[in-house]
């Protein structure tokens, strides 16, 4: 599935879809900027989602804020079973480098479509 496809799939979700960047978090990406944005996006997903085994899965990411955790949650990427019931992660298994790059360039998609449509 391509990023594009992903994310068209997504707004069919009326969960998913409820999630949008607030004026806190435009200013926050104004702030800082897209690449750090990016950083702690790595950050958040290589330690709160790549382990095989994370003892809160289903509760590690907050609703809120931070604009990657949004991203997370509108993306399906928040725990490792949305991962598996979206894009059929298997549960167990560490996420490789390439599956970790994979979901920040999601992550990054939905926060710049929503940067660029609530500027």
């Amino acid at each position: 599935m391509t990023i594009k496809q992903a994310l068209e799939k997504l707004k069919m979700s009326k969960f998913r879809s409820s999630f949008h960047l607030s004026s806190d978090d435009i200013a926050y990406i104004n702030q800082r900027g897209i690449e750090v944005i990016e950083a702690h996006a790595r950050d958040f997903i290589r330690k709160r989602l790549a382990p095989a085994y994370i003892e809160n899965d289903g509760s590690q990411t907050p609703t809120k804020g931070h604009p990657v955790f949004k991203a997370q949650h509108a993306c399906a990427c928040c725990c490792r079973s949305c991962l598996n019931k979206w894009y059929k992660v298997p549960k167990g298994v560490e996420l490789t480098e390439i599956q970790q790059a994979k979901i920040v360039k999601l992550l990054i998609s939905w926060i710049e479509n929503q940067y660029n449509t609530n500027k």
